[in-house]
């Protein structure tokens, strides 16, 4: 057992939590969002009748406006739904795929290395078929309420009449320096003097409004096969920087799918994810299983020992996660030996209460290469998650992306095209063994998004988080649920706890929070670690026992939890 270590910045730390507010509440519905557009916006078609799934369409064609440099049509999704009638929990894939010209060795330069990360981001070649519309019509065949052309309302009259650029949006115009490089993206994020746009400028877009209404009137069908394919296609095949193999016959053929959600105990809940191509949910549970075997509920939030704990749980279950985790319709994915209870349990003997293991290896029988690690960019810039509760009980738990911030620069009727082709491994073999995350064909990148649905025993929900971070996410996921599942703060608090992230390499803790206070006793236990800018965007919701529910949204962006 691991003795808890009570310093006085972490006693001071906890008082902060004892003394903090509640979380939002609400009785009949709460949408938590990234952006108060979106919030407002899921809130008007919960109130028009709309279910989680009607309200979660209505937020991300928002999103799409509003937020581009994080997720959009363009991109992809990965969504859980729960169903209050059946307690069913139900997964949906809306990740993208590689066009038929991909190939293993894509982003590899002419001497046979990695290129550099934004060599391969920026421009065509790594724009991936993007699935989240079919995903979302997918969703809405079989939760849906409200027509589904009257979810894109909202989005297509904000887009028409215009918003305020908010300071996260300006900052990010100013800091990146590829959009200006396309002559859409520079005419759209700059002004007319060639200056970023600037927060509070009113910005409209009526290409992306038209686009919406096309897409209200015809479906998904009118996006994936017709003139705005064309367009796409045309752009990423013809971009003047890495030109891709993109054409409208991968766009027309590209499938969203239902699979089965993750689900394990954890302590007395039941905790759902997403299963592969994700690597999210998997890796969430192999921690929470390796944790399980400790009593964190005695550890103070923030401990030298907590954070020590979680880093060593989160070192074993990345390193499986990058040698076992790719896309399972094109890789064997030992999803049950993963999460074996006693094979976990196995693996939770190997930590030491007093020092770091250090670089972890990864179990079971290792018959392919560890993907070699690769830079991911500002991890902290894109990709979105919401929460949303309708008024009958249905949930539903979403994470989206267009993977690097503004994806690849390249800008078609109105929105982005994502970058996830380089979520890919940039070398398909290691060791003449080959990488499970090597590009193909067809082939859906990993991913780390984690959108997360916990139940209780009885079936009935209990709680629901999900992160934007990179591969990241994962870390900051944990982080959340053990705070709620564990030390029974409410869902704002356990967002608003510091982050640390460990992927089985430095120990990283969130600079100017009270982790920076522990620095020295995880030296002395043998961890390297850093200060980071750990930006997560944690929003979540918990539904007591007496049915109110509560929502959180991350301070670290500019969420919006709204509830009735």
């Amino acid at each position: 057992m691991i003795t808890p270590l009570f310093s006085r910045p972490i006693r001071l730390f906890l008082l902060v939590f004892l003394l903090a507010g509640p979380a939002e509440a609400a009785e009949r519905f709460l949408v938590a969002t990234a952006n108060p557009h979106a919030s407002r916006a899921a809130q008007e078609i919960v109130t028009m009748g709309g279910s989680a799934v009607d309200a979660a369409i209505a937020a991300q064609m928002v999103l799409t406006l509003v937020e581009p440099q994080s997720s959009g049509i363009g991109g992809g999704a990965f969504l859980l739904h729960y169903d209050s009638e059946t307690g069913k929990v139900s997964a949906y894939d809306g990740r993208e795929t590689a066009p038929a010209g991909a190939t293993p060795d894509m982003f590899l330069n002419g001497d046979g290395e990695p290129k550099g990360f934004y060599e391969a981001v920026v421009g065509g070649l790594s724009v991936g078929v993007p699935g989240v519309l079919r995903m979302l019509e997918l969703a809405h065949q079989d939760h849906g309420k409200l027509p589904w052309g009257r979810d894109f309302g909202p989005a297509v009259r904000l887009a028409t009449l215009g918003f305020r650029v908010s300071p996260r949006l300006h900052g990010l115009i100013a800091a990146d320096s590829h959009l200006k490089a396309f002559p859409a993206a520079h005419d759209y994020f700059y002004d007319a003097a060639g200056q970023p746009l600037a927060a509070g400028a009113k910005l409209t877009n009526p290409e992306l409004a038209a686009t919406f209404r096309a897409i209200a009137a015809g479906g998904a069908r009118s996006f994936y096969d017709g003139p705005i394919a064309e367009d796409i296609a045309r752009t990423v095949r013809h971009a003047t920087i890495n030109p891709g193999t993109l054409s409208t016959a991968d766009i027309a053929t590209y499938e969203a799918k239902r699979r089965e959600a993750l689900c394990r105990d954890y302590r007395e809940w039941r905790v759902c994810g997403m299963p592969p191509p994700t690597s999210g949910g998997l890796t969430v549970l192999q921690i929470l299983g390796i944790l399980g075997n400790f009593d964190l509920a005695s550890l103070a939030p923030g401990s030298a020992q907590t954070v020590h704990l979680i880093s060593e749980a989160s070192r074993l279950a990345y390193a499986d996660r990058a040698v076992y985790i790719g896309d399972p319709d094109f890789v064997s994915v030992p999803v049950g030996a993963m999460l074996d209870a006693a094979y976990l349990t196995e693996r939770a003997t190997m930590i030491r209460p007093d020092r770091s293991m250090g670089e972890a290896p990864a179990g079971l029988l290792q018959d392919r290469a560890e993907a070699p690690p690769q830079s991911q960019g500002y991890e902290g810039h894109s990709t979105t998650h919401l929460v949303i509760v309708d008024q009958e009980g249905d949930v539903v738990s979403m994470t989206s992306s267009i993977e690097n911030a503004f994806g690849s620069r390249l800008m078609v009727r109105g929105f982005l095209p994502n970058n996830q082709l380089t979520d890919f491994s940039f070398r398909p073999t290691a060791g003449g063994q080959p990488v499970a995350n090597a590009a193909a064909p067809g082939k859906r990148p990993r991913s780390s998004m984690s959108p997360i649905i916990v139940l209780d025993r009885e079936g009935g929900f209990r709680y629901a988080i999900g992160s934007p971070g990179g591969s990241r996410i994962i870390a900051y996921v944990v982080k959340a649920l053990v705070g709620v599942l564990d030390w029974g703060l409410d869902v704002q608090s356990a967002i608003d706890l510091p982050n640390h992230a460990n992927r089985n390499g430095r120990t990283e803790l969130e600079r100017g929070t009270a982790l920076e206070d522990i620095a020295e006793p995880l030296r002395e236990m043998g961890h390297d670690f850093a200060l980071e800018t750990l930006t997560s965007g944690l929003h979540g919701s918990t539904r007591a026992p007496d049915g109110e529910i509560a929502g959180g949204a991350d301070p670290r962006r500019e969420g919006m939890v709204i509830g009735d």
